[in-house]
Order: structure tokens, then sequence, then C-alpha cells
């Protein structure tokens, strides 16, 4: 294990800056490896970064805006934030946010849009909070001419999200790396979904990633959070209980790019 791993509170200034450990290196080369063995981004293309202000989100930027620097693929990045208007951002929050994505070097923009939508029709849960920011983020990529949207899930998410599918929905069904809309038109994908929660956890602690705590009263209370334990374990018994998990699905899948064909 690399003696830097324990070294907290660096700047990230340090790691845009080329002053890359190994174990962070590692990382953002397995979050190009996804990328390509999925095919998600090519030269030229546009994508949309969907932000959280959690963890994952802030790292996927730095992985993407770092790849930039080292391979002759150029493509173009663009980060969005939606903040509810029900739990607004604090100013200190908006300011270390855009400080971040100034010092990335990619365009940031925080967009304040109601939580509970009408159409919710007074339910709400978490499903109904993420359908509702996928919409907004579909409108935006649509009206910008984007057809990729890059989101922050892991491979934790994906081993949960396939637990949650099989033990309460009696389904065979997971997050895929790369999810097609719209025949095609808009994909979805996901550069990180083979690093482990851990190993980004570790990264945005050493290096004060700014997160911006999430203020959902459902964020320590959902299924997710409960199923976290229970893959802890699994992974006790088999560290690379995990990777089982993502390879039995199998996944071949990568952007349709229907838009191609009908450019040629």
């Amino acid at each position: 294990m690399d003696s830097i791993a324990y070294e907290k509170h660096m700047r990230y200034d340090e790691l845009v800056d080329g002053k890359i450990p190994p174990y962070v290196f590692r990382l953002i080369k397995k979050c190009g490896k996804a990328i390509n063995d999925f095919d998600m981004i090519r030269e030229g293309e546009k994508v949309l970064i969907g932000i959280s202000g959690g963890k994952d989100s802030l790292l996927l930027s730095l992985c993407l805006s770092q790849r930039l620097k080292w391979l002759p693929v150029k493509y173009q990045l663009k980060a969005v934030m939606i903040e509810w208007m029900e739990t607004p951002l604090q100013p200190e929050q908006r300011s270390v946010l855009y400080r971040y994505f100034d010092k990335l070097e990619v365009s940031f923009e925080i967009i304040s849009e109601q939580q509970h939508s009408d159409g919710f029709k007074g339910e709400f849960n978490c499903y109904l909070c993420s359908r509702n920011r996928r919409r907004i983020l579909f409108d935006m990529a649509a009206k910008d001419g984007i057809h990729l949207i890059a989101l922050g899930h892991h491979l934790d998410d994906i081993v949960e999200t396939s637990l949650m599918n099989l033990v309460f929905r009696s389904r065979l069904e997971s997050m895929n790396p790369v999810q097609n809309f719209f025949d095609g038109k808009l994909s979805v994908i996901r550069p990180l979904c083979l690093l482990d929660e851990a190993s980004i956890s570790r990264v945005c602690a050493n290096y004060d990633i700014p997160v911006v705590k999430s203020s959902c009263p459902f964020d320590q209370v959902n299924i997710r959070s409960r199923l976290k334990p229970i893959i802890r374990e699994f992974s006790h018994m088999d560290k690379h209980a995990r990777k089982h998990v993502f390879d039995a699905y199998g996944f071949d899948c990568r952007p349709a790019r229907p838009w191609l064909d009908s450019e040629a």
C-alpha cells in the first residue's frame, strides 16, 4: 500500500497540477479502462456531467478532466448541478464548487429546480427524486445538443442495485455501464463502474475534494445505506465479491450513436 495513502488534507490542486501518486493514478486508469471497454467517449464528443455535490461525481469530473491532459483523444466536458429550491446551497458551498471546476477547467453551472414535482401527487421517495433529477438533465442535454450524460455511479452502486432488484423486486437487473435512451439519441455513461466506493472515498478524504454534504432526510435511512454493511461482509468473505456480481451480468453495452449514421 502506498505510504502517501494516509496523508490527510492535501490540496486537490496538487492532483490537477500533475502531482499524482500511484494509487490515484491507478484509479484514473481504471476509469479510463471502463471508458475504453464500453466505448463510452469518442473523439470530439460532448459530455454532460451530472453533479450531485457528493464525492463520486466530483471525483468523476477530476478523472475525466485529467484524462484530457494525457490522451490524444479530445472531448468536451460540461458539468451541471441541480440545486433543489427546498434545500438550497449555502454561498460558501457554491463558492468552493465553482473554484473546484475552475481549477479543473470544466464549464460548471448550478441550476435551481423544484424537488417536489406536481406530478408526484404528494408522494416522495428516493426513486421519484432521482427520476426528477434525470428528467432535468435529459432536458438540458437535449437543449445543448449533448448525447452523453456521465454519472458518478460506482461498482458498489451497481452491486447495491443488483441486490435491491433481486431481493425486493424479483428481478435480475442492475445499472448498466452504458444505458441508451430515446432509441439511442441519448446515453447515460458510468465511467466509475469498475471502481469501489472505498477507493473513491480515500482520494476525496486525502485531497480535500470539496464535497457538499447532502441535506436529504433519506440519505442515511434508505435501502442503499442499509445494504452497504451487507456488501462489506460479502467482501470480507471474498475480496472480489463486488467484481463477481459485476462480471455475472456480462455487460456488453455502448452508446448507440445514431447521430453518426445521420451525419454519414
